[in-house]
């Protein structure tokens, strides 16, 4: 099967007027970068903590005006305000313009199942109050009443399951997936694997697989060394000014994990001499 033309191909930074002294602009690999060429429909963001690979993301995602896990839209987040001018400096060459699909971080999760939750919660007092007021009246009146309340109930049963709060991070990740990951989606996550087993990442990189075949795209921000080996993916490391392509065998995160579970003896050695040291 051949592969599709990824929806987002390029993102140009202009930063003619860029506040350079300020952050993000004052990040080495934001004050380095010119552009970023997106060629396959799977491409990752890998480097250390404080690289810059999120800061892009999320400016990607704001330029993109993707919607978020936690909010409507992702310029409503307030949490990404130092973003906007760098978002507003971003010029986005399309192969096909798309409104569908989301930007994710880890901890957006958690405020959208408490959402949720609440949702849920207010719907079936809607109910409860529905059967007081309509106690005396028939039964058909007292149908109509409540089933608005009753049919958003059984829309997020069917889309989400019984209930994200009562499933482990994971389970409830991988559920959250499973009922937005849409054909044709553009979708921005920023370290997925932070909840997920080594098993449930595996179940990750399958459902990707199958919405690439579907004409999806994505752009991961990830230390995971089991999600950067998809296959055929873009690995940009933003270990380097400005961000370039590596090989998954040249990623350091990769091979320090396998020089670690090839010898952990090596790396922990060491633990002792310095324990003693510090009493």
């Amino acid at each position: 099967m051949k592969e599709a033309t990824p929806l987002l191909r390029e993102v140009r930074l202009r930063r003619n007027g860029a506040p350079e002294s300020i952050f993000p602009f004052n990040t080495p690999v934001i004050r380095s970068l010119d552009r970023i060429a997106f060629e396959r429909p799977v491409t990752f963001f890998v480097g250390e903590n404080g690289s810059g690979k999120s800061t892009l993301l999320e400016a990607i995602a704001l330029a993109a005006r993707l919607p978020t896990v936690g909010a409507d839209e992702v310029g409503d987040d307030a949490t990404l305000g130092a973003l906007r001018e760098l978002a507003r400096r971003l010029v986005l060459s399309w192969s096909a313009r798309t409104h569908r699909g989301f930007f994710l971080r880890a901890e957006d999760f958690f405020g959208f199942a408490k959402r949720l939750s609440r949702m849920k919660a207010e719907l079936q007092t809607r109910l409860a109050e529905v059967e007081t007021e309509y106690a005396d009246a028939p039964a058909f009146s007292r149908g109509l009443a409540g089933g608005p309340a009753r049919a958003s109930l059984a829309e997020m049963r069917q889309r989400y399951g019984e209930d994200l709060d009562a499933r482990s991070h994971g389970e409830s990740f991988l559920q959250l997936f499973r009922s937005r990951f849409v054909p044709n989606g553009l979708y921005l996550m920023d370290e997925p694997e932070a909840p997920l087993s080594p098993r449930s990442q595996l179940a990750l990189l399958a459902m990707l697989h199958d919405m690439v075949r579907e004409g999806a795209q994505f752009i991961v921000a990830t230390h995971s060394p089991m999600l950067l080996a998809f296959p055929n993916a873009a690995i940009y490391s933003f270990d380097r000014t400005p961000p370039g392509i590596v090989e998954y065998e040249e990623v350091e995160h990769v091979n320090l994990v396998r020089d670690f579970l090839l010898r952990p003896g090596q790396f922990l050695k060491h633990l002792g001499a310095e324990a003693e040291s510090d009493t």
